[in-house]
Parts: C-alpha cells; sequence; structure tokens
C-alpha cells in the first residue's frame, strides 16, 4: 500500500467513532470509544491515540487478540490459516508488544488441549 492508503486505513476508528456519536442508536452511542481505541497497542504503538497497556479498555485489549488469534488461523485467498499451535505461539511472542500479556496467558490456558481432555 502506498502512504497515503495507509493513512485512510488509519482514519477509521475516528470515522468510525464520529459515526457511533452522531448516530441515534444508544448502543452505537455507548461503543464509540471502544470503535475509537480497537487499535491501540499494549505497548503504545498503536493509533489513533497511542494509549498504552491498561490505559487500552480491557474489551479492545480482548478484541484486539480475539481479531490476531482468528485472522492467524483462517485461510486467506493468499495462504492457508496456520494451527491453533502456531497462531498461540505467534501471540505469545507478540505478548507485552502488540497484546496485554495476561489475555495472551489467559488465552493460551483456555486453548489448552489438556484443559479440554481433563474436563470430559
Amino acid at each position: 500500500m502506498t502512504e497515503n492508503e495507509w493513512e485512510m486505513i488509519r482514519q477509521h476508528p475516528e470515522r468510525g467513532y464520529r459515526l457511533a456519536i452522531a448516530s441515534s442508536s444508544t448502543e452505537l452511542i455507548e461503543i464509540a470509544d471502544l470503535i475509537l481505541k480497537h487499535h491501540e497497542r499494549w505497548d503504545g504503538t498503536g493509533y489513533p491515540l497511542g494509549l498504552k497497556g491498561e490505559d487500552i479498555p480491557l474489551e479492545c485489549r480482548i478484541f484486539a487478540l480475539a481479531d490476531a488469534y482468528d485472522s492467524i488461523t483462517s485461510p486467506k485467498p493468499y495462504r492457508l490459516g496456520l494451527s491453533k499451535a502456531k497462531a498461540l505461539a505467534e501471540l505469545q511472542k507478540n505478548a507485552g508488544s502488540q497484546f496485554d500479556p495476561a489475555l495472551v496467558e489467559t488465552l493460551i490456558e483456555l486453548l489448552r488441549p489438556a484443559r479440554f481432555k481433563a474436563r470430559g
């Protein structure tokens, strides 16, 4: 992508926020802040506000992790989805930079195969 195209993409949280605030939908108005902050990163390198750590709403930190896991494991026209183990390794590699490290560990614990076998 060109720099202009990238800049246009980076504007979508703010545009979505403004649309939600201007909406007559109470539900959208209530989540406008989450729309604005859904691309923030644990280390502060996200956008549009550069929030860091626990300054990012918990819902946004959970969404970022779930969205990344889904993206990594889902097939794309240009590649197959990765296995659950490889996806979790990728998330763990980015814990503390892109993702909340405590949430990454919680997700790994929840998806650990032995956990499901022990219940059965």
